[in-house]
């Protein structure tokens, strides 16, 4: 069996080579990209791969996940479709009704958006729970209603930090209820979670995925399980962080790539968490909260940067970037910028944030690993933003435009399961932004889902996220019903392309378009997922 793999009569998207139709794969590498004819002509021995038409292109990485709570809601309570509180108490039955005697992990409520304007109460959950331990997160993951019987399990939440007798638990005391539902499922059953959803993500055309895990999120042994399922192969790459100060010994320990990701400096709009510099508009007595201060930040950065690891922080309200700016600056004075430019610190969310503040950032080296769904569910001018923060401070959340052209290096995520895993779909949102002039170019949001999660991660060869030769042979194929009218040969069109890229055109993402379907993922020549027919989209 030859060693070379030659992927013919398709459309390949790669820089510089705008007729592509052929690609050859040797030892996991990109080793020729051209036209079908001189491709068999240059490998004859070549095992051949018919793509009948399809368009093969780098393969995804989210930048943002949480892979446990994810799995857990393939087969668990999914309550983001609930259009009401009724809806909502009738799932949880229904749920309890069919599965007995288990722990009910939920997630995906939202009451900003049901006729009754509130979540059910303590009362309610219980009376629906029969008995049974809840653990249902809103869909910002930053609250959480719980039953009674799951407060028993959880003894040092009542009467901490964000304690409530009758609603939703936020900030301590969501985080001692949310340890004492993880810590009530097994070993196995965590192991299933995340199987289930580096399965799910490989079926996306995702071969990276960064975990954002840490003690109030998952906790050690989680992301030990995961990152050792990632080591062993055959689903996609797991990239970890954690987030907790000073823990470097504990990183090193278990083998992540910095210590970050949901390391909180605030919290979350819908949950009224997250820091703003003024009041929200529904909730007038209350700015959010900020949980590190300037002084926090900046020894974080300086203990990273000088240690060789990666920082990075959870930040979304006005007043929390402010705080993180302020950190940063400190943190230049005492390591000098080419210093701390150079370990490529990040930031999750900086959902609101002015040009001049992306721009010093960028000086810093930064990476932004953002959400281009967070402004599709609840961007604009009448959804959650405009009712947390007003309309006029609600449309301006997620300015994509203004952070990549400060020189920002962009990279999309899901932070699924807040929002679900759809790379398309992420591209889409970010194209067509809720508010005028915010929205990116596809390619450069094509390029913030691909190339721009290898880059937040360290790696910036220039090579990885893209399909030319010597680079690793990470890509997806995709069936792509709109490139190929009916009744033209796809073998023999003639690709359009970008004018000012010199790269094939990406498929449609138009609002009204059907996006891209995944027919295979491949992680540096080795397939991670294979579609089958009859598989469901």
């Amino acid at each position: 069996m030859s060693d070379t793999t030659l992927l013919l009569g398709g459309r390949i998207y790669s820089p510089g080579n705008p007729d592509a139709t052929a690609m050859a794969v040797k030892d996991g590498t990109v080793a020729w990209v051209g036209t079908d004819t001189v491709g068999r002509a240059l490998h004859p021995e070549a095992e051949i791969v018919d793509l009948d038409g399809a368009f093969v292109a780098p393969a995804f990485v989210d930048s943002h996940v949480h892979a446990t709570s994810s799995g857990l809601l393939l087969n668990g309570l999914d309550l983001t479709g609930c259009a009401s509180l009724t809806e909502f108490l009738h799932a949880l039955r229904d749920y309890v009704a069919e599965h007995p005697g288990r722990l009910v992990w939920g997630h995906g409520w939202d009451e900003s958006w049901w006729p009754e304007q509130r979540p059910p109460t303590r009362a309610e959950i219980d009376d629906a729970a029969r008995g049974e331990a809840v653990y249902l997160s809103r869909i910002d993951v930053h609250s959480a209603l719980v039953s009674s019987a799951l407060i028993e399990r959880a003894p040092l939440a009542r009467g901490a930090e964000g304690w409530d007798e009758h609603g939703p638990l936020t900030r301590v005391a969501h985080h001692h209820a949310r340890s004492a539902a993880r810590e009530s499922l097994s070993a196995a059953q965590r192991r299933e979670a995340q199987a289930a959803f580096l399965r799910h993500a490989a079926a996306r055309g995702i071969a990276s995925v960064h975990e954002c895990a840490g003690p109030d999120i998952s906790g050690a042994d989680d992301l030990a399980d995961l990152l050792g399922l990632s080591e062993r192969g055959g689903v996609p790459e797991v990239v970890g962080y954690w987030g907790e100060l000073g823990a470097l010994e504990k990183g090193r320990e278990l083998g992540v790539h910095g210590l970050g990701g949901d390391l909180f400096v605030d919290g979350a709009l819908g949950s009224r968490t997250a820091a703003l510099r003024e009041a929200y508009a529904d909730a007038p007595g209350t700015s959010g909260v900020l949980y590190l201060d300037a002084d926090a930040i900046a020894e974080h950065l300086v203990e990273c940067t000088r240690n060789g690891m990666q920082a990075g922080f959870h930040v979304i309200g006005d007043a929390g970037v402010a705080e993180v700016g302020e950190g940063f600056r400190r943190a230049a004075r005492v390591l000098g910028t080419p210093a701390l430019a150079s370990a490529r610190h990040r930031l999750e969310h900086l959902e609101m944030i002015d040009g001049e503040l992306a721009a010093e950032l960028a000086e810093y080296g930064v990476a932004a690993s953002v959400q281009p769904c967070f402004d599709a569910s609840w961007g604009g001018t009448t959804r959650m933003y405009a009712s947390r923060l007003g309309p006029e401070r609600g449309a301006r959340l997620n300015p994509f435009s203004e952070l990549a052209s400060s020189g920002l290096v962009l990279a999309f995520g899901s932070d699924t399961p807040v929002t679900q895993l759809g790379p398309w779909e992420a591209i889409r949102a970010a194209v067509h932004h809720r508010t005028e002039g915010f929205g990116i170019s596809p390619r450069a949001a094509f390029n913030a889902h691909t190339r721009g999660g290898w880059r937040a991660a360290g790696v910036d060869d220039g090579l990885t996220g893209t399909l030319v030769p010597g680079a690793p042979a990470t890509y997806a194929v995709w069936s792509v019903d709109e490139l190929v009218p009916a009744g033209q040969d796809s073998r023999v069109r003639r690709w359009s392309t970008d004018p000012r890229s010199g790269v094939p055109a990406l498929p449609d993402v138009s609002p009204q378009a059907k996006l891209p379907r995944c027919l295979r993922t491949v992680l540096r020549g080795k397939t991670i997922h294979q579609r089958n027919p009859g598989d469901e989209d």
